[in-house]
């Protein structure tokens, strides 16, 4: 007996071995990546005056068509630097003569939270750039009320500030491929080529459905689902915690539903976490009806996967974390929490991680249950404040247990922690950047954005 359980714990280590092997491997290659991409972009060696290229965006969408517009000024011999919005000071502006904005808007008209900094504090000033020319890309969906809000306030400011168009602003629903060709064929002109490669989006790729469980029956919520999906193409399958999925659902070709990742490379799946939506009138939501029903189990799905820089754990790896979420939010908190069991005993550091987790009823609304109480059981999940909305006469949220334990969240902020939020826009996560306000002050959250310590997925 003595024997066969040695060898058992010898082959488990082998396997954690490997699996932690493999996640450096990936994790160097995406470094040495993004190293080779950020050299191939420095300044022409005749001293020409780099372009500045900047982005806003949430889901990465923006910043990915930042470094793509970065590429092609290259191929035609002009020196380009990309950087996040919030990164550009009026004093960077002053010293521009040639910029590029790639700007996508958030909820109802709002910056992205990398473009924060420079709304709240650069666009509040007085400026004069007149000297500055500009090109501005514009992203949103038109069934938003506000389409383009965020590009358009920028695009004002820019003009109060005597800025020059270069060309018309262009303005993108849902990726639109004509619009980005237009994007496109207007950066040929103004640097001067015509032979700049045609953009092509992702392709799609063809998943398998393998398994699906209705997490909650009995809910006076709507029906949700725990989704698992097979690539079945095994070479278009890598991601990180914190990354996204687009589906294709039939009978809508042209907009992409985005859903967060709720698993990490080594489940060798996907994991969807789907609220099933239902109309008015009784008709299924398009996207979400196609996968929590009408999609038979081995249907193939046609997904591609989008990094999400600004939800993936990038510099906080060592940090202690409070992931904080609503919903069908903890999918993407659920990826970083399976992230952090996996490495925590490769870590020097004691790996500390708080979830705070809000929904309707404890009986019916307990999503993945079992493997949060043996993450607290292992040490893997230092605290765990699960908040039942409907579960007492009074309605709580997250946002309130925040306020209840600010002087943990204060301690945990000063040990170096880093906040990640997922879940629904309207009412959670801005109650919960009011509650962080109330707790740290307005300059604390700043700070923490600045830092690259606050970070979200919201929608």
């Amino acid at each position: 007996m003595t024997t066969t359980r040695l060898i058992a714990a010898l082959l488990l280590i082998a396997v954690y071995v490997a699996m932690c092997a493999g996640i450096a491997v990936s994790q160097r290659r995406k470094r040495l990546k993004a190293q080779h991409d950020a050299a191939a972009l420095i300044p022409a060696a005749d001293g020409a005056k780099p372009w500045l290229v900047a982005y806003a965006s949430q889901t990465g969408f923006a910043e990915q068509l930042a470094w793509q517009t970065a590429r092609s000024l290259h191929t035609a011999g002009v020196p380009a630097r990309v950087v996040a919005l919030s990164d550009v000071s009026l004093n960077d502006l002053a010293n521009t003569e040639r910029a590029l904005f790639i700007v996508s808007t958030y909820g109802e008209g709002d910056p992205p939270d990398n473009a924060s900094l420079f709304a709240g504090k650069v666009m509040q000033s007085a400026a004069s750039l007149s000297h500055l020319h500009y090109g501005l890309l514009m992203l949103g969906d038109r069934e938003y009320a506000q389409f383009c809000g965020f590009g358009r306030t920028l695009q004002a400011w820019l003009t109060s500030a005597a800025a020059q168009p270069l060309f018309d602003s262009t303005a993108v629903s849902n990726g639109d491929s004509a619009a980005l060709h237009d994007w496109q064929h207007q950066l040929n002109r103004v640097a001067g080529t015509s032979d700049m490669p045609d953009w092509q989006a992702p392709a799609y790729q063809p998943w398998r459905l393998v398994e699906r469980r209705h997490l909650n029956p009995g809910s006076a919520g709507a029906p949700t689902f725990h989704l698992e999906l097979e690539a079945v193409d095994q070479d278009n399958s890598e991601w990180e915690a914190g990354d996204l999925v687009q589906v294709l659902a039939p009978g809508d070709q042209q907009r992409p539903r985005e859903y967060s990742i709720a698993s990490i490379p080594s489940d060798g799946r996907i994991h969807l976490l789907v609220r099933q939506e239902r109309h008015d009138d009784g008709t299924l939501g398009i996207a979400s009806g196609w996968l929590t029903e009408q999609a038979s189990l081995d249907s193939v799905i046609n997904m591609r996967l989008r990094a999400h820089s600004n939800f993936r754990i990038g510099a906080n790896v060592e940090r202690p974390l409070i992931l904080i979420g609503n919903g069908t939010g903890l999918a993407g908190l659920r990826s970083h929490l399976k992230t952090r069991a996996v490495t925590a005993n490769a870590s020097t550091n004691e790996l500390r991680n708080w979830l705070l987790f809000g929904e309707r009823n404890a009986d019916h609304d307990f999503y993945y249950r079992d493997e949060i109480e043996a993450w607290q059981a292992s040490g893997a999940l230092t605290r765990a404040d699960i908040v039942f909305s409907r579960d007492q006469a009074a309605r709580l949220y997250v946002q309130d247990r925040l306020r209840d334990q600010a002087d943990t969240v204060r301690n945990w902020l000063t040990a170096g922690a880093a906040i990640y939020v997922c879940g629904s826009l309207e009412g959670m996560a801005g109650g919960v950047e009011a509650a962080l306000t109330e707790i740290i002050g307005e300059a604390g959250v700043e700070q923490l954005i600045e830092q690259g310590r606050y970070r979200r997925d919201v929608y």
